[in-house]
């Protein structure tokens, strides 16, 4: 059985998704894999225009427009920065292909080709002892009083002698976690953004809203006993368990206006990808505007203090101040939607930049008063794995 509840021929879904993963090709291409879906997207009918109507009305012009043009059914798919107000790379391909779920299709049990031998440059950009200073600003300015959470991120600069091979580093992405979301489209002129998030923010099918929420999170291990020790002690934490209701009482806010009723857990549950333990909570609501789409309660909810912070606009700021680095894409949203306003947005994190020959990765962590910069660190550091080992990279 499917997510949305329909039943499945086991026999239909060999090959179906896979086949959409082994024909994708970076910059003619964009590649989005949730739990409930496999899209693979080619060409570009139309871009949708930066300016300063809402970025959602943008799109809806956009789309209709595309009606009228005479596309029976037209999407748009791509990737939303983290300041909203910088230009989005949404566009409505030429074609589009849907398949159901990676998850569901036996061939994706088959392993990806091991990473081919490289000599990788890697520089961090901020140095880890300059990060740890940063998180350590930050709690100083919290037990002040400023500001209850922020989110700092680091990246680390991956340079190749060779050119980068994006099909097969996704291969490996999707392959390593095929239930989650997976995702490659351009981010920029000579950009690929590609990543393997575990956090959906908000999806709309017809008068179903979910969101999903992650805040708080610990690595995982490859010994079952301590795995399954980290997780128990994450169910526990104190400090976790705060940073992830911030979050949630965040998402209820934001959501709250546009539902008629919303389903808010009391306590969160666990989820795993290969590399981290996430507290999770699974929020679900019926729209009260059959005509808002996925991508208007997106944009209401992005940035959740997951990836920025609370309150928001001091967190930003404070972002601006302690972190060295232009975000970009990372932490922003990517996802698809269509004319109807159905839709699915992701979180983007657990994702690089691809520029030539060059992968910039971004890891961040959650930093409140209880917050230490070993852990930090730490976090981030366990945050990387998913990337470094699809480049073949042992740190």
């Amino acid at each position: 059985m499917r997510p949305d509840g329909r039943l499945v021929d086991p026999a239909a879904t060999v090959g179906a998704a896979t086949s959409l993963l082994d024909a994708y090709e970076p910059g003619r291409a964009r590649f989005f894999a949730s739990p409930t879906r496999t899209l693979l997207a080619h060409g570009t009918r139309a871009e949708v225009p930066h300016g300063t109507a809402p970025l959602h009305r943008r799109v809806t012009e956009t789309l209709e427009a595309e009606l009228l043009a005479g596309n029976p059914a037209p999407v748009v798919v791509g990737a939303v920065p983290f300041d909203h107000t910088a230009p989005a790379a949404l566009a409505v391909p030429e074609a589009v292909r849907w398949a159901p779920p990676l998850a569901e299709d036996p061939l994706v049990a088959l392993p990806a080709a091991a990473p081919a031998a490289a000599d990788w440059d890697i520089r961090p950009v901020p140095e880890p002892a300059a990060y740890g200073r940063a998180v350590a600003e930050a709690v100083r300015r919290m037990k002040r009083g400023d500001f209850s959470k922020v989110v700092l991120a680091r990246t680390l600069e991956l340079r190749s002698s060779h050119d980068l091979d994006l099909p097969a580093l996704l291969q490996r992405l999707a392959r390593r976690d095929p239930a989650g979301y997976t995702f490659a489209v351009p981010s920029g002129p000579g950009r690929t953004l590609l990543g393997a998030s575990p956090e959906l923010l908000v999806s709309r099918r017809g008068g179903r809203l979910v969101a999903n929420p992650l805040a708080g999170s610990i690595p995982r291990s490859a010994d079952l006993a301590e795995d399954v020790r980290r997780a128990a002690a994450l169910l526990e934490s104190e400090k976790d368990l705060h940073e992830h209701a911030v979050v949630v009482d965040a998402v209820r806010e934001a959501l709250a206006p546009y539902c008629r009723t919303l389903d808010v857990p009391a306590r969160p549950t666990l989820v795993r990808t290969a590399a981290m333990w996430h507290l999770s909570t699974t929020v679900v609501g019926e729209p009260a505007d059959p005509a808002v789409s996925a991508l208007e309660l997106a944009c209401a909810l992005h940035p959740t203090p997951a990836v920025c912070g609370t309150p928001t606009d001091t967190a930003r700021r404070v972002i601006g101040e302690l972190e060295p680095f232009d975000r970009g894409a990372y932490t922003g949203m990517v996802g698809w939607g269509d004319a109807s306003g159905d839709g699915e947005w992701v979180v983007t994190i657990r994702c690089a930049e691809a520029e030539e020959r060059t992968l910039r990765l971004f890891a961040g962590a959650g930093v409140v008063e209880q917050s230490s910069p070993e852990a930090e660190t730490a976090e981030t550091g366990a945050k990387f794995q998913t990337f470094l080992q699809a480049v073949g990279v042992d740190q």
